[in-house]
Parts: C-alpha cells; sequence; structure tokens
C-alpha cells in the first residue's frame, strides 16, 4: 500500500473523527469524574474496537477476493454508492434543517470500566462499522491481499483518534462544549459530507 493511500484515508476520516460521538463524551466525562487516566482508559478501549471493526471488515473482503475480483469490484462499487448518498445526505441536511444539539449526555454502560465502555462504544457504532466497510476498500487495491493494508489503515486512524481525544482529555471537559454548537456542528457536516461525496465519485469513476 503507498502512503498516499494512507494520508488520503487519514483526510476522509479527519472530519468523520472530529464529529462529536459517544467517544468524545465518554472521555470528557470520565476526565471530570476520576480524571485523565480514565480518560486514557476509553482511549484504549475506543482504540480496540477500531481494530476490532478493520480485522472483521478485512476477514470478509479477503474471503471476496479469494472467490473473485469482480466480487471486491462489487463492493467498492457499492460503498461508493453509499459515500455519495451519505455526502449528499450530510450536505442537504446542513440546509433544511439544523444539527441535532451535541452528543446525548446519558452515558452507556454508566457502571463499567472506562475501557469495557470505550470499546462498547466504538464496537456498537455503526458509524464506525461503515468507515471499515465502505470508505476503507476505496483504499485497497482489488486482487491483493487484505489484511495487512487495513490494519495499516487502522493504525493510522488509530493514531489519529489518539491524538484528537487525548487533546480534549488533556483540555478537560469544558472545552468540548465548542464542538457542540450548532455553527461548529454545521461546518463539520458540510466538510465531511462534500469529502465523501468527492471520494464516492472518485471510488465510482476509477
Amino acid at each position: 500500500m503507498h502512503g498516499v493511500a494512507v494520508l488520503g484515508f487519514l483526510v476522509a476520516v479527519a472530519p468523520i473523527t472530529a464529529t462529536p460521538g459517544a467517544s468524545l463524551t465518554l472521555v470528557v466525562s470520565r476526565v471530570a469524574a476520576g480524571g485523565r487516566r480514565q480518560g486514557w482508559w476509553v482511549i484504549l478501549g475506543t482504540v480496540t474496537g477500531l481494530y476490532t471493526h478493520a480485522i472483521l471488515a478485512a476477514v470478509g473482503l479477503a474471503a471476496l477476493v479469494l472467490r473473485s475480483s469482480q466480487a471486491f469490484l462489487v463492493v467498492k462499487l457499492v460503498g461508493a454508492a453509499y459515500l455519495v448518498g451519505l455526502g449528499l445526505w450530510l450536505l442537504w441536511s446542513t440546509i433544511r434543517r439544523r444539527p441535532a444539539p451535541g452528543p446525548a449526555r446519558r452515558l452507556p454502560w454508566r457502571g463499567h470500566h472506562p475501557y469495557l465502555q470505550g470499546l462498547l462504544g466504538n464496537v456498537l457504532n455503526p458509524k464506525a462499522a461503515a468507515i471499515y466497510l465502505t470508505l476503507a476498500p476505496q483504499f485497497l487495491e482489488p486482487g491483493r491481499p487484505v489484511l495487512v493494508p487495513m490494519l495499516l489503515l487502522a493504525t493510522a486512524h488509530a493514531a489519529l483518534h489518539t491524538c484528537w481525544l487525548a487533546g480534549w482529555a488533556a483540555i478537560s471537559g469544558a472545552a468540548a462544549r465548542l464542538l457542540r454548537t450548532a455553527s461548529v456542528r454545521r461546518a463539520l457536516d458540510r466538510l465531511t459530507g462534500a469529502l465523501l461525496l468527492g471520494l464516492g465519485v472518485r471510488a465510482a469513476a476509477t
């Protein structure tokens, strides 16, 4: 896999990573309640969840490659259509309505260890699964082994996600309110929508 592909994947997932969600909510809550160490447990659980999605997606894609390179191409085209549709929906939603106000404050699995909270919050997140089922395949080469390149993408994603969450853990939960304002969330949705739309069109055209 070329470094350009990894860089392109990072550019694509950056606005998705920056969108407030369960991981950010858990980190801010745990840091406020028990200090930065608990926030780092959440981050570790979140990263484990990313690798879980990557491995499961790679196993499925590898099975397709072994059966037929055409089947892998179909997966890429379906993923491209999904990216285009999601990008258009995000762009349309910023015009037609205001973004929903911030991530939910009710935290799941309240009594569990912060590592398990972070892991479950990511593994059970459809958005995280979609990244490795639809977005990541656009940066893989048809007919080539899948597992190692997918793990490479997951490692880059994990590093980006860790830096992002660690930054918010360091500056405490008060600063996270900035990400929950309507104007910032609308800007993130527009950026994410435009990038996903562009990636989908590129994948369908190549």
